[in-house]
């Protein structure tokens, strides 16, 4: 064999042990993270409920229901009176760092002593409290509220507005202790979907989007004013970052429906 060809297949030899390994590489590798839906299963298996007045786990009346991959919000077993029973569900699993998204539309009518302000309201509860940890009779859990209303047919009604039971925020690097902040979207009346994304960035900066817009950014959300349970806890908390928590979706009196409810861990 010649010194040219044994310099050739020298080279060759190389390269293959070079592709080799870089396939093995590849192959190894972990794959990019994806988008993972919430409802997958298409029922409430990875949902943990808690409604006032009742035990965690107890779906009353029905409350919440899993039809064709859309969560409902339904009060069909209510008599129309809803009493203050609000509810709250939420993903079996805390999050801190994420995108999460979904589509939601009001639909049908408000039960009869449903409270004015609830009438097509909703919302999403991040970095919320443990379920289980919640008094009995407690209204809503300490979280950042990205709050869902629909237009009644007439007025300016914005969505994706921030409320914050329990908690305040930073807005501008003003620290704000108001209880709700309109968001700059549009109005959406009637019953056609709306597609929400919310960025979370652990107790950083935290963006809400409404069809692809934002509408509203606030950072350094952290523990603060009143809680109508176990007050002296939440007193002691007062100015602490809020880190992450679970996800929850609201039940206030007026029928709403969630689909494509999806999160993408950063």
């Amino acid at each position: 064999m010649t010194n040219i060809l044994k310099t050739l297949v020298l080279a060759l030899c190389i390269s293959c042990l070079f592709n080799c390994k870089n396939a093995k590489k590849e192959n190894t590798e972990p794959t990019k993270k994806q988008w993972v839906n919430l409802l997958s299963r298409n029922d409430l298996n990875d949902w943990v409920i808690k409604i006032k007045g009742q035990e965690v786990g107890v779906n009353y009346k029905n409350t919440f229901k899993v039809e064709n991959g859309i969560l409902k919000v339904n009060y069909d077993e209510y008599d129309d009176i809803f009493d203050r029973t609000f509810g709250h569900i939420y993903y079996k699993k805390p999050f801190s760092n994420y995108k999460f998204r979904m589509d939601y539309r009001f639909v049908g009518k408000q039960l009869g002593d449903g409270e004015a302000w609830a009438n097509r309201n909703s919302g999403i509860m991040i970095h919320c409290e443990d379920p289980k940890e919640i008094g009995l009779d407690q209204n809503f859990p300490v979280s950042i509220e990205v709050q869902l209303l629909g237009g009644n047919g007439t007025d300016e009604r914005y969505t994706a507005n921030l409320c914050t039971p329990g908690t305040h925020v930073e807005i501008d690097g003003e620290l704000k202790k108001q209880h709700c902040i309109d968001s700059s979207s549009k109005t959406y009346h009637g019953e056609q979907w709306v597609n929400i994304e919310i960025e979370v960035r652990n107790d950083s900066i935290i963006k809400h989007f409404i069809n692809g817009e934002k509408v509203m950014e606030y950072s350094k959300p952290q523990f603060g004013g009143k809680v109508d349970y176990n007050e002296e806890k939440w007193a002691a908390k007062k100015g602490q970052p809020l880190k992450g928590g679970y996800i929850s979706l609201q039940s206030e009196s007026h029928p709403v429906e969630f689909k494509n409810i999806e999160i993408l861990e950063l």
